[in-house]
């Protein structure tokens, strides 16, 4: 049985982000909060608290946590949010804040 756990308009790159999800991808759940709680990336704690938030509806949903792993965890890009700064001579300069929306998928083995 699937469980699954979504965030939305995060406020980091999804390019950023996608590089944090590849290395999760498929693994247990045990495995993949140790790999996140030592990669350096920003992203990493925020995937890891959506990660514990997945747990905690497997639990509620009164499935065993110890057999669950990351079916699918995908980093689709949010709304952008354009901001401008000012140049030399006049110009202003286009400023992207890019966001993002994660969902992440778990299922027994």
């Amino acid at each position: 049985m699937e469980v699954r756990a979504r965030l939305r308009f995060a406020r980091v790159a999804p390019r950023k982000a996608r590089l944090v999800a590849d290395l999760i991808r498929g693994k247990g759940l045990e495995e993949s909060l140790n790999i996140l709680a030592f990669t350096k990336k920003g992203v990493a704690r925020t995937i890891a608290k959506l990660l514990k938030s997945a747990m905690a509806n497997a639990e509620q949903k009164k499935l065993d946590v110890d057999h669950l792993f990351v079916k699918r965890i995908t980093v689709d890009q949010g709304p952008t949010m354009k901001r401008f700064t000012p140049r030399a001579l006049g110009r202003a300069t286009m400023i992207r804040k890019r966001t993002s929306h994660f969902t992440i998928v778990l299922d027994e083995r």
